[in-house]
């Protein structure tokens, strides 16, 4: 027997019936030769931590742009900690762990520089708009290797495309699996943006609305707690019920999108950090206007996307694949006049 013909007898030992089975994907846009050791998810999470797009999440933001500490999150360790978040919340339920992991590792691939302020500027630029969840699949199945792509299970690419969204009308992934990175993207970000926010010192603990407080708990690690344990036992309750969905209790999501808002209001929106804000759109608006004016200097690989699919989609492209410090350092080169005579 094959070391993956084990893993996969395992599942069937381990995983609810309504988990996603390696040996039951769907499948890859071309298909392959099974590997011997690993299932299909494993090799998927494989090939998204190897990629080019992966390593250059270390140099995205999260929310607070060119910090100099060394503990604020990028885009790279949010990434790690949604991951960590939605394997034990699958391990409770008892879904596919591998699949989990591959989908949250690539869940934020396509963000762009300076976070979802790049993210504003590229939707506006663009006639097309821009989403960074559906750029994250369009990079893992276009722009990677070449533009040949990963060549990744359907499973995965749909969890992707479907992680972002706080309602509860947003359009859901068709696996338990990526329901729960979904939640498991929120779960991290609200509490650890909150915890970046009180070590950059415009919150402090008793600045989070009592009432949150009172839920889920009053340290970064209490609240998590909470909400990964009622996303299990509501989720487990749920399938009891014959109502096969990952969810929060009523109570608990709504704690979680009242810390949410109270984000945006206070912190993503907030006075304090706007000039920051608005100096980041700055810059990569005019990054990106200079490359619309001026595709022949992209990379050849860029402008052959030019050619194929328009000029707005090869230069927004090479702007989303940027780092924050690329998209700073190419500003500079092509905006900042340079000491030239002595």
């Amino acid at each position: 027997m094959k070391v993956r013909e084990r893993i996969q007898n395992n599942e069937k030992l381990t995983l609810i019936k309504y988990a996603t089975f390696s040996n039951s994907s769907l499948g890859r846009k071309v298909k392959e030769k099974e590997d011997d050791i690993r299932t299909v998810f494993m090799i998927d999470r494989d090939r998204i931590i190897h990629s080019k797009s992966f390593r250059r999440l270390k140099h995205k933001t999260q929310v607070y742009i060119k910090t100099f500490g060394d503990h604020y999150r990028t885009r790279l360790t949010h990434t790690l900690e949604v991951a960590q978040i939605a394997k034990t919340i699958g391990k409770g339920i008892g879904l596919n762990e591998d699949l989990i992991e591959a989908i949250a590792l690539g869940h934020d691939i396509g963000h762009v520089p300076f976070a979802h302020n790049g993210e504003d500027v590229l939707n506006k630029l663009n006639p097309n708009g821009f989403r960074h969840n559906e750029n994250s699949v369009r990079v893992l199945t276009k722009i990677e290797k070449g533009g040949i792509g990963l060549n990744l299970t359907s499973e995965v690419l749909d969890g992707i495309l479907h992680h972002s969204g706080f309602s509860k009308l947003s359009n859901k992934a068709f696996t338990l699996e990526g329901q729960v990175v979904r939640y498991s993207d929120k779960i991290a970000y609200v509490n650890h943006d909150i915890d970046d926010s009180i070590r950059a010192g415009l919150l402090n603990e008793n600045s989070i609305p009592e009432e949150y407080v009172k839920t889920l708990g009053k340290t970064h690690g209490e609240r998590i707690g909470k909400l990964v344990e009622d996303c299990i036992y509501n989720t487990l309750n749920n399938i009891e019920n014959n109502k096969i969905q990952v969810s929060l209790s009523d109570e608990i999501e709504n704690c979680l999108s009242g810390l949410r808002n109270f984000m945006f209001k206070n912190i993503y929106n907030g006075e304090i950090l706007k000039k920051e804000r608005d100096k980041a759109k700055f810059v990569l608006e005019q990054v990106y206007l200079y490359f619309l004016n001026n595709p022949n200097k992209m990379p050849e690989f860029y402008r052959s996307i030019v050619e194929e699919e328009g000029l707005y989609t090869g230069v927004t492209d090479y702007i989303a694949g940027m780092s924050d410090d690329y998209c700073l350092c190419l500003f500079n080169d092509l905006f900042v006049p340079k000491l030239v005579i002595f």
